[in-house]
């Protein structure tokens, strides 16, 4: 079956597809403890969620309030002919009941829009108990999971934290909100924000990393307006809520749009945070140091293996997945390794008014390194792209999903796996950020590539 294409040539369908719709932002609410999602959707959406950003994706799992545990109202023609209000507030009463939960938020889905079902409505009525739930109209026609989950977070912010706002203009030093990663759509979120916080904490920093086991849970996210700042770790997530926070709490914001992975990376990050909080930079020295010490034992020992393999080892690479780990690891491939960017594609629909800035963080990669970057979603225009690459005379390692393992044998060479979806790696707590992280990697990368598996 041939793709179809407009007159300009763009395709009118998505194939292997690269992220949810947006109501798969119910498991940015599972990724925060203590919170439980109820959703206003059609029967098998939920399901199909979680089998493709949480299963088949690293076989992260379900947690307390994921997979099967997600209440659902499972919307039928009944709902989209009389609505479904009255089914989605039994389904509230039910999972107060039943589930024990420090937050609930209910996602509208497509048919509960479409209908114009009152959420908000429904859920003022619990509100008004004094029952900590929000709503937030999360549509899958919205856009995808990205989108859904700024727009979680804003509802949190508005209908449940800022009722802790006591004193909006008294911040605590040191304290930083820090946004991020995209929760279960990269499967070594759990790892990665587990580092992030470690590297903050280790220079001095109380650190609200909102999500993951690391994460006090719904009472961080009640103490969001007390920080001094709001920390951006991403080129463009999380940059539509600090700026929120900003006009409503009176909150300064840090972007910082390369996620950390190895020394260098690192110390450039911890300097860049401790610099703008203004505070002592004593114990970020002394942190880095020690880290530094750490990990530059390991790759001295690494080196005996780079030294004597380097003529059959991979000299250039390609990233495909979303912004942010695609930038991240096209600076760590090239600063610490040496590595030659072929082309680099972003799946994640990146918004327009992001991408100019994106790209000119190509074109910097180093002093005297730059690379072509596309801004691309289906899966068939990435595979040509990939394959009409120049690798030079060696095969490249392409770091991307399972649905570039194909086009990875075809250009005999080595495939690893960083993008949603993720299926042939099972993945626990495992990070490829900071200086644990990198190490990983560095394990990832040649292992796959002197074991010669595509």
């Amino acid at each position: 079956m041939g793709i179809e294409k407009d007159s300009n040539g763009q395709t009118n369908s998505i194939n292997q597809v690269r992220y949810g719709c947006t109501v798969g932002a119910l498991h940015s609410v599972v990724a925060i403890p203590g919170a439980m999602p109820i959703t206003h959707c059609g029967p098998g959406c939920v399901d199909k969620q979680y089998t493709s950003i949480a299963f088949y994706n690293g076989f992260q799992g379900g947690g307390y309030a994921g997979g099967a545990v997600t209440p659902s109202v499972n919307a039928t023609e009944n709902e989209v002919v009389f609505g479904g209000e009255k089914r989605l507030e039994g389904l509230i009463k039910s999972t107060l009941k039943i589930m024990d939960a420090d937050l609930y938020v209910v996602l509208n889905g497509c048919i509960g829009e479409l209908v114009g079902d009152d959420v908000g409505a429904v859920v003022s009525k619990f509100q008004k108990q004094d029952i900590p739930i929000v709503f937030a109209d999360t549509g899958g026609f919205k856009g995808n999971n990205f989108i859904g989950h700024e727009l979680i977070v804003e509802a949190i912010i508005d209908q449940y934290v800022d009722k802790f706002a006591k004193d909006k203009e008294t911040k605590e030093q040191g304290l930083i909100n820090v946004w991020t990663e995209l929760p279960y759509q990269n499967p070594m979120w759990r790892g990665d924000l587990k580092e992030i916080k470690r590297l903050l904490e280790g220079a001095g920093f109380k650190v609200n990393i909102l999500f993951g086991q690391g994460s006090g849970g719904v009472e961080e996210w009640k103490i969001i307006p007390n920080a001094q700042f709001n920390l951006v770790l991403s080129p463009w997530l999380g940059l539509k809520t600090a700026q929120y926070l900003e006009k409503k709490y009176n909150q300064p914001y840090l972007h910082i749009p390369v996620l950390p992975i190895g020394a260098k990376e690192v110390a450039r990050f911890i300097k860049e945070v401790v610099s703008f909080a203004g505070i002592d930079a004593a114990k970020a020295e002394a942190f880095i140091e020690k880290e530094e010490k750490e990990y530059y034992y390991y790759l001295e020992q690494f080196a005996d293996f780079y030294s004597e393999y380097w003529w059959g080892l991979p000299a250039t690479y390609a990233v495909v997945g979303d912004s942010t780990y695609n930038l991240a690891i096209n600076k760590f491939l090239v600063n610490q390794l040496g590595l030659i960017p072929a082309i680099q594609i972003i799946t994640d629909n990146a918004p327009e008014k992001y991408r100019v800035a994106i790209d000119e963080e190509y074109k910097k990669l180093a002093e005297d390194v730059s690379a072509q970057v596309e801004f691309v979603e289906d899966g068939y225009i990435v595979g040509q792209l990939l394959k009409k690459a120049d690798y030079g005379h060696k095969p490249p390692v392409i770091f991307g999903s399972t649905w570039e393992r194909d086009t990875a044998r075809d250009l005999k060479g080595h495939i690893v796996e960083i993008a949603f979806p993720v299926s042939y790696e099972v993945v626990i707590n495992r990070t490829y950020v900071g200086y644990i992280g990198a190490l990983t990697l560095l394990e990832k990368i040649f292992t796959t590539a002197i074991s010669k598996s595509a």
